[in-house]
């Protein structure tokens, strides 16, 4: 990655970041966005001494670290590691494949996995990319804890196995892209399957399956539509993005 590529990453992870923000799935200043660089750096969201939280991230707030380590970032006085680097690093290390990691707290996907409540493929059309998440399988790593250390990391990408998603148990989320922008778009996805599964429960419904022949209609459809964006140059993450950006630069606009 050349030094003007690091650049524009770090961009697109500082808006996924006021993004996570502006829509509820990072608070103050918890959760964190990184992209591999190679095979041993990362970029991701550290916190400086004039930290405000993840709402005013900027570009300046990301910085090139290696997968392994903590502290202040390399070379640096002034920008602090996140404390649970192990999620970034480990998942890299691990998972050659990966190339964004996006660590978050959403409410809705906390109370899932605090009741209990499974998520499953319980809608089709109204988020197909939502119910595809679920269907795939949502796994959940059991444990509360930080990822402090390089063997938790190691737990939680064992836990997450070829999956794009983990629940963490009282804790928040991990997802994992090949780019920043669709590790972003699974997390918002995520928590859209898991605040439709919580309105369910507290309206007394049943968490339910749609039927088999329903989802084997998605995954045909999912494949089909997959072939024909790769034929037409067409990419719904594309304009998935496009349009949480456009959504984040109106807000901000309008806060100024």
């Amino acid at each position: 990655m050349t030094a003007a590529e690091e650049r524009d990453q770090a961009e697109t992870i500082a808006t996924a970041c006021r993004l996570l923000a502006y829509l509820g799935l990072v608070r103050e200043t918890t959760g964190h966005v990184s992209a591999r660089v190679d095979g041993e750096h990362m970029l991701i969201r550290c916190r400086g001494s004039q930290e405000s939280g993840l709402v005013f991230t900027e570009a300046e707030c990301v910085r090139k670290v290696p997968f392994v380590g903590a502290g202040m970032a390399k070379g640096e006085s002034e920008y602090e590691t996140p404390s649970e680097l192990p999620i970034h690093g480990e998942m890299y290390i691990l998972r050659p494949e990966v190339n964004a990691v996006v660590h978050a707290h959403p409410r809705a996907s906390l109370v899932c996995t605090l009741a209990g409540l499974p998520l499953k493929p319980i809608f089709g059309s109204y988020d197909i990319h939502a119910m595809a998440l679920a269907d795939e399988g949502v796994p959940v790593f059991p444990r509360s804890v930080l990822i402090r250390e390089r063997y938790l990391g190691q737990q939680l990408a064992a836990a997450m196995g070829t999956k794009h998603v983990c629940i963490m148990r009282g804790h928040g989320i991990t997802t994992v892209g090949r780019s920043v922008q669709e590790a972003t778009i699974r997390a918002i996805h995520l928590e859209t399957l898991a605040s439709v599964t919580l309105d369910v429960a507290r309206a007394g419904g049943k968490i339910e399956s749609i039927s088999e022949e329903d989802l084997e209609y998605f995954r045909r459809l999912r494949a089909t539509q997959d072939k024909k964006h790769q034929a037409h140059g067409q990419d719904i993450l594309t304009w998935t993005w496009r349009h949480y950006v456009k959504l984040l630069e109106a807000h901000e606009a309008g806060r100024r």
